[in-house]
């Protein structure tokens, strides 16, 4: 029974991890139709591809037994996060083209050092234990990145960049995978996911309080500009069309 619920815990945790890589297909949609990155950060990706290829070898029969689940959602991740870097890179400035090339290189050569030394210096459970830290450290830091999110809802007190769906997934992604890794008793896989349920948690419990202020506090913003902006003109002064619209696109 025990074994069953692992294997159907997994599962959950390939769909729901499926729809978190999925996620980002419309800033790209978006950036490929532009043919410009606008003022998205291609570091998120290079990241995620980093922890997609640790989590991939982490899962491999012969370095962690029970894990080929891991393995095939990350190694899936890995493809996707590599088109996105790849569009990232055709579509970036040179400025921040260079600098997702020189993290990239940086991720790939940490990536390939931890595949040389696993596999020629390391055996058995020494093996296993030095990809799960590896594999932990960086799932965390993945699962860490909406931490600024979190910033901007409790400050703003509105969840409009914060979509409902995606903390939704985030939350369901890492309860999952908790789970499969409580199930197997692996705390390589427990602990980050654990982390990844309870900033799913705090996402969904932060939109239930504020779902209802989306927008507004930039409506609010918009009008006080305005009233500002009227008080301090001059009676009767006729204000330029596009200088109302330059405060606007600045709100």
């Amino acid at each position: 029974m025990e074994n069953t619920l692992h294997f159907v815990f997994g599962i959950f945790g390939n769909a729901f991890a499926l729809f978190l890589f999925l996620a980002p297909l419309i800033t790209f949609k978006r950036i490929v139709k532009k043919r410009s990155t606008e003022q998205f950060s291609g570091i998120p990706y290079v990241m995620t591809l980093l922890n997609c290829l640790l989590s991939c070898w982490y899962g491999l029969p012969f370095v962690s037994p029970n894990n080929l689940l891991v393995s095939t959602i990350n190694g899936t991740g890995a493809a996707i996060e590599s088109v996105y870097v790849l569009i990232f890179l055709i579509f970036a400035p040179k400025k921040e083209k260079g600098k997702i090339l020189g993290l990239l290189s940086l991720v790939l050569a940490v990536f390939a050092t931890v595949v040389f030394v696993s596999l020629f210096a390391l055996h058995g459970n020494a093996r296993k234990l030095f990809c799960g830290i590896a594999a932990t450290v960086f799932s965390i830091i993945m699962y860490g990145s909406p931490l600024t999110i979190i910033r901007l809802v409790i400050k703003t007190k509105s969840v409009e960049f914060m979509p409902f769906f995606l903390s939704l997934f985030v939350f369901l992604c890492g309860t999952s995978w908790f789970v499969f890794g409580l199930l197997g008793k692996d705390p390589f896989v427990a602990i980050p996911n654990g982390f990844g349920c309870g900033l799913g948690a705090v996402q969904l419990i932060l939109y239930a309080i504020y779902r209802d202020n989306k927008g507004q506090n930039k409506k609010a913003a918009a009008d006080g500009s305005l009233e500002m902006e009227k008080t301090n003109s001059k009676p009767h002064q006729e204000k330029p069309s596009n200088s109302l619209h330059s405060q606007d696109e600045q709100v």
